[in-house]
């Protein structure tokens, strides 16, 4: 996508999760966390996306301190509102609520000079699914090696 530059991106959801539905979201930041960003210091390893009392929050996600501010600055791993419309909370919380999904937070990144986050609703993989991914994983890699000889 032309206009868009990635800032964070959660490497691990997809060997963590089983993705499905997926969502853009923007966020509401602070003037250190949008210069923070465009430093490229963020991090969303654990971070979750949870909906309270109809509002989309994004908990654990990691915007390091400016550091170039020196009094006004920002907490690391403060919750931050998400930006979502009306129909798209009331969906995602009846589906996290009822159907055991979480919302995982899949990368952070500018899209016209606006910070934005996409989602997705994920439900959480066994051990044993996570094995069996490493092993399709490994065969498909022995079968690319087979047909490049």
């Amino acid at each position: 996508m032309s206009g868009v530059k990635l800032v964070a991106r959660n490497k691990k959801a997809r060997f963590n999760y089983e993705l499905g539905d997926r969502f853009e979201a923007g966020l509401v930041l602070t003037g250190t966390e949008v210069k923070s960003l465009r430093l490229g210091k963020a991090s969303l390893t654990e971070a979750y996306a949870r909906i309270k009392n109809g509002e989309g929050w994004l908990m654990g996600c990691q915007i390091q301190p400016y550091p170039f501010a020196y009094y006004d600055n920002h907490e690391p791993t403060r919750p931050r509102k998400l930006l979502l419309h009306k129909r798209e909370l009331r969906r995602l919380a009846g589906k996290v609520d009822q159907q055991g999904y979480s919302l995982i937070p899949l990368s952070l990144y500018f899209k016209r000079g606006r910070a934005k986050v996409e989602l997705a609703l994920a439900k959480g993989k066994k051990r044993h699914d996570k094995r069996a991914a490493i092993k399709k994983r490994d065969q498909e890699r022995e079968m690319e090696r087979a047909l490049r000889r």
